[in-house]
């Protein structure tokens, strides 16, 4: 297809390396091949894609340099999330591009070796001497090219590293001489160590996030203790206290989010009011957010015992990790705000609410979620899943895993919220294990240590599951003993057919293909095991999940329809194909 202009595979499962075939696209001006798996490094054919703009590579496995693309005529280039190494060209970095999760080297590119001229005096030398050979050529221009280089060259070699000798002690000698002068503040360095180096960071990180909370940089006469020489404080050097990396945490900019203000928020939530609230989770409450524009939105305020005021830096860090995350089935982080010691995260708002109040706070105007629904939900936000654990790099768990934060749009996609939140919060970990609500969802070996993992997240997902096939809850205290507890109840029946279909929820009417009734409970029963090392990954139950969909060919078998509030229509044959 010489004449392709655009090709978009993005978020399919293409694994493996490109193949080195691109030579002939030399019309192609936009490529996303974005969200797959492709592993190796750029094929050497990508020199020849002369028309490309916009190259959208970012969450794969490609390895290697970007050195191909250094040439292209390039507008915009995505590329984070993948394993790239090396240096960046610097003809990209003129144009829109996104780099960040690779293993870029560090500093600047490698000089070219000790005795080397410049490409210029290189090409001057060249045209005069145009005629010599190398010496160990063996031609009989040796003794020539010997005599040409010998006489100036070397002279001009030895001469050069002599100047470059002189300067490096020079400055060596300087900055020792620097140091030692300072001597005399070590004793009130270590004392104000720290104060003076978030100063310093203060004035740089404060202009590329102007919504840092300004109170951490003005602080009270305890900072004027120290002489408030600007000058002095370069001069004690000043490449030490910008460039050390381990005097304190850089504060990453956050990628493709906006910066919101909270007069802006508490407009469009009526000052946060009552009547805009969405829920009370773990970290905070969530509020319906309408703006000018009419759009709507989902704020998230966390809670000063979650992330207290002073913990800007941390937000501000934490802010910039999940506005990288990026799935079709994970809510989108939309924008941010951290001014007066508040921290909110605005999300996609999804009209549908959660899982948890379709499946269990149904009033008259709504229909149960028919078995075709139930499924794609799970389907759905087991690849949220894969993609937290298996692509994002490093994973990502999840911990909290339940109904009440699987999101549904109007076509009852489910969007999987607080992807990173528990990760990414210090003190996350504790604030979930001191969640009661979340008991009925937290793994075993998490209710004993208190220590999440990427098969505890499987686990959770298993309760999730159940909830669908039963529509029960997963703790509920107004049952008999022996049935409070969802999967100590159903766990011993998810292989019996017969006591499998008493445990359907009694809202499906029966209306269900009893194979994929049966191959549902399988996965089940795998997810909640009670030894972790016997669950299986996430990319395991998506194949599951997806053969399921397959074998029943659920698109010929569909039930009324799955917009939200409508009535439920079905004939005879239907439900005969169901039962089936």
């Amino acid at each position: 297809m010489h004449s392709l202009q655009y090709l978009n595979l993005s978020h399919n499962q293409l694994q493996y390396q490109l193949n080195d075939m691109f030579g002939p696209l030399s019309s192609l001006s936009t490529m996303d091949l974005s969200f797959n798996n492709i592993t190796d490094a750029l094929p050497e054919s990508f020199k020849n894609l002369t028309s490309m703009k916009s190259m959208y590579l970012q969450n794969n496995q490609f390895t290697g340099t970007i050195d191909v693309l250094a040439n292209l005529p390039l507008d915009s280039l995505y590329i984070s999330n993948n394993r790239f190494t090396g240096w960046i060209p610097d003809q990209l970095k003129s144009i829109n591009l996104r780099t960040d999760g690779n293993s870029w080297s560090s500093g600047l590119a490698p000089p070219p070796p000790p005795g080397t001229p410049p490409a210029p005096r290189n090409n001057r030398m060249h045209k005069s001497v145009s005629h010599t050979s190398p010496p160990d050529s063996g031609s009989s221009s040796g003794s020539t090219s010997k005599s040409g280089i010998g006489g100036g060259g070397i002279a001009g070699i030895v001469i050069s590293i002599l100047i470059v000798g002189a300067i490096l002690a020079f400055f060596l000698v300087k900055r020792r001489s620097r140091r030692s002068s300072s001597d005399i503040e070590k004793l009130d360095s270590q004392s104000f160590g720290p104060l003076v180096s978030k100063e310093v960071q203060g004035r740089k990180s404060i202009q590329s996030s102007s919504s840092l909370d300004t109170k951490m940089f003005d602080k009270p006469a305890s900072v004027n203790l120290r002489p408030p020489s600007v000058d002095r404080l370069k001069s004690f050097d000043e490449e030490d206290f910008y460039n050390k990396p381990v005097v304190n945490k850089a504060i990453t900019t956050p990628i493709d989010v906006t910066s919101y203000s909270i007069a802006d928020l508490q407009m469009a939530t009526g000052s946060f009011s009552v009547e805009n609230l969405l829920g009370e989770g773990t970290f905070g409450c969530v509020y319906r957010a309408q703006l000018d524009d009419g759009k709507v939105l989902a704020v998230k305020k966390i809670d000063s015992t979650a992330l207290p005021s002073e913990m800007s830096d941390e937000f501000i860090e934490m802010v910039s990790n999940i506005s990288q995350l990026h799935h079709t089935n994970v809510t989108e982080l939309a924008g941010y705000c951290s001014m007066h010691g508040q921290h909110l995260l605005v999300y996609e708002f999804h009209k549908n609410g959660s899982l948890h109040d379709f499946l269990h706070l149904s009033d008259e105007y709504s229909k149960p979620l028919i078995w075709n629904s139930r499924v794609k939900i799970a389907l759905g936000t087991a690849r949220a899943l894969e993609y937290l654990h298996e692509v994002c790099s490093p994973s990502v768990v999840h911990k909290n895993i339940k109904s009440a934060n699987i999101l549904l749009d109007a076509e009852l996609n489910p969007h999987l919220s607080d992807s990173g939140l528990p990760t990414f919060i210090p003190n996350g970990d504790q604030l979930l294990n001191g969640d009661e609500m979340g008991s009925g969802y937290k793994a075993p070996e998490v209710t004993m240590s208190g220590q999440y993992s990427l098969k505890s997240d499987v686990y959770s997902f298993g309760v999730v599951m159940l909830e669908l096939l039963t529509g029960r809850r997963p703790f509920d205290s107004t049952r008999p003993r022996l049935e409070q507890s969802l999967v100590r109840w159903a766990t011993p029946q998810l292989h019996d057919i017969d006591a499998l279909s008493k445990m359907v929820d009694p809202a499906l009417e029966g209306l269900y293909p009893v194979k994929s009734l049966s191959r549902f409970a399988d996965v089940i029963a795998l997810c909640v095991q009670p030894e972790p090392e016997f669950r299986p990954p996430m990319s395991e139950v998506v194949q599951a999940l997806v053969r399921l969909v397959q074998r029943a060919n659920m698109s010929k078998r569909t039930i009324g329809t799955d917009q939200y509030g409508s009535r439920r229509t079905n004939s005879t044959d239907e439900s005969h194909d169901y039962m089936s």
